[in-house]
């Protein structure tokens, strides 16, 4: 059996669970292809970057559990993992996947909604008379 990697992700409110091992690249999210579950070019590109950065595109399996949040923050959970599990499988990798932005956690949230007011930010107008 070959040896396989996991490794977690999160982002807004969206974690992606990853697991690598030894393959052909075929990636699978939510148990459907990649390409079927993000649709476009650069989407897909953007799922690839960390195995790009690594020169490692078609040397593992990868397979995600993506959940919460919307595709943006689902995308920046999945890029996390699968940084955190290539560098399970080599150290090496830390230097060039660090450049690229992709082993820190973007911490940015929605913030929350203060009572008293509309929105989080927002205040009802104000009247002087």
């Amino acid at each position: 059996m070959s040896e396989s990697f996991s490794a977690t992700g999160r982002r807004k409110t969206s974690t992606a669970r990853v697991t690598i091992t030894n393959g052909s690249g075929k990636i699978t999210i939510n148990k459907r292809p990649f390409d079927e579950y993000f649709g476009t070019l650069s989407l897909q590109n953007m799922v690839l970057q960390p195995f790009q950065v690594a020169n490692s595109v078609n040397q593992y399996d990868t397979n995600i559990s993506a959940k919460g949040g919307g595709v943006s923050g689902q995308i920046g959970a999945i890029q996390l993992g699968i940084s955190r599990a290539l560098l399970k499988t080599n150290e090496e990798l830390r230097e060039p996947l660090r450049e690229d932005d992709l082993l820190t956690r973007d911490s940015r949230k929605k913030e929350r909604k203060k009572a008293g007011q509309p929105k989080a930010r927002k205040r009802f107008q104000f009247s002087k008379r």
